[in-house]
């Protein structure tokens, strides 16, 4: 962490005269959206074999995720705002380090796999919602900035490996239904 991303955590962290409407809605946005996303990917999957493979492949994206942020804090952990008595937390998150973020991580992970699967509104949709997630994990005090960042990231790197792995997969079984016999 540098004093930049201090800087920036500062300036977007709410402060305690923030209304309270504002810390509900980022605190729902945390905890709810992104389950809410993944439901609404698991409804969409419903009969419609298009989007059970992208449901498939955002779940492995957030199996992977959530395994790589747990080697990333056993091996790098990294204290979160509080813990350094910086800012405002509005949310319990206890004492385990923060880096990378694993809503961030993940919530990338599942919405570069759709964007990257359905590359429509869905796709853009699930972007915004990720980036919603991973700011309101700042406004609330929970994250620096650089977590939310390398979080994104690493998320989107998973996401596109899943992809590609699943297109490299896709070209071998062709190639065996086109080999003559």
């Amino acid at each position: 962490m540098t004093l930049l991303d201090i800087q920036l955590f500062v300036w977007l962290n709410a402060v305690p005269g923030t209304p309270a409407w504002r810390i509900a809605l980022a605190a729902a946005i945390s905890n709810w959206l992104p389950a809410l996303l993944v439901l609404l990917l698991a409804a969409m999957a419903a009969g419609r074999p298009a989007w059970r493979r992208t449901l498939w492949a955002a779940l492995v994206s957030l199996l992977i995720a959530w395994v790589s942020v747990r080697v990333f804090r056993e091996y790098l952990p990294m204290p979160r705002p509080a813990a350094l008595d910086i800012g405002t937390q509005w949310l319990p998150q206890g004492e385990r380090p923060g880096f990378p973020s694993l809503h961030a991580t993940g919530a990338f992970a599942v919405a570069v796999m759709v964007l990257r699967l359905h590359f429509d509104r869905w796709g853009a949709a699930y972007v915004v919602a990720a980036a919603l997630v991973a700011l309101s994990r700042v406004f609330l005090g929970l994250h620096f900035p650089t977590d939310i960042v390398v979080g994104a990231m690493l998320g989107a790197l998973i996401a596109l490996v899943v992809e590609r792995a699943l297109v490299a997969r896709q070209w071998r079984v062709l190639r065996r239904a086109a080999a003559p016999s």
